[in-house]
């Protein structure tokens, strides 16, 4: 069972309770949806230098962009499931989008030791496996009842039991005791209270060429709006930082889904 674009964008906004015509904040933009905040910054910006707009050039829509992004995935009938389970339990999943650049990075670093910090009902993991095939995933999650649905999606993706290690506990409890440097890739999407300090932990256990990814990272798009100060907003600013002054990674944030921050440990 394959869903057309239209519909797995639909499936997508209701799951992270985004509108399609204003995504990424819980109640949408201050602006009418055809002009998101950047362009009017834009605009601002371009008439205080004096520039002069051509009369009835039309602007770049962010929101079709946003939306042609998350459409461009075709997501295989277990995501699909998986998503579907997904909403039953109330989890909340990454976007396509951002699943195919988790399955990109496991693929590019030639991921064979993964940790996932957030099981979810498995369309991360899906994501992980698919980019590579070979890896070792440790999953971890505080929910036995996600852990089964992701059993699930496992199983009917046709992935090997041994290839996967779920584990139920705190993210940060179960990463303290795992060994330093073993570890390729590790995505942080759990147990938001303790994201700091799985952060420092992640940069134990990756081997130099490693890669952490924090999903979420523009949490709603508040992270940019300095009037934004709630503890959710404040942690990823604080996680953003983090890796900003860390010489020995190299950083990338990106606007995809909800945001993602994808920082590399610089070989030595």
């Amino acid at each position: 069972m394959r869903l057309g674009p239209s519909t797995r964008a639909v499936i997508t906004a209701k799951m992270m309770n985004f509108s399609l015509s204003m995504p990424n904040t819980l109640k949408g933009y201050p602006l009418p949806p055809q002009v998101c905040p950047w362009a009017a910054v834009h605009l601002a910006q371009e008439a205080l230098n004096g520039a002069v707009l051509m009369s009835g050039a039309s602007m770049v829509d962010k929101i079709s962009s946003w939306r042609y992004v998350e459409e461009f995935v075709d997501e295989s009938e277990p995501v699909v499931r998986a998503r579907m389970r997904a909403e039953e339990l109330g989890v909340e999943c990454v976007t396509p989008s951002v699943g195919s650049h988790l399955a990109v990075l496991a693929s590019g670093i030639g991921a064979k030791a993964i940790i996932e910090a957030g099981t979810g009902t498995g369309v991360s993991g899906l994501y992980l496996l698919k980019g590579a095939p070979s890896a070792i995933l440790a999953t971890i999650d505080i929910e036995p009842e996600h852990q089964n649905a992701a059993k699930v999606a496992f199983a009917e993706a046709g992935i090997k039991g041994n290839q996967t290690r779920v584990i139920s506990g705190r993210a940060i409890d179960v990463m303290s005791n795992m060994a330093d440097a073993a570890y390729d890739l590790i995505v942080l999407d759990a147990d938001r209270d303790t994201l700091e300090e799985q952060v420092r932990e992640s940069a134990r256990l990756l081997r130099p060429g490693g890669v952490v990814v924090v999903p979420h990272a523009l949490w709603r798009d508040r992270v940019p709006d300095p009037a934004m100060r709630d503890d959710a907003t404040a942690t990823f600013r604080d996680v953003l930082r983090f890796f900003k002054n860390q010489d020995s990674f190299v950083t990338a944030l990106s606007p995809v889904g909800d945001g993602l921050l994808v920082a590399s440990r610089l070989a030595e």
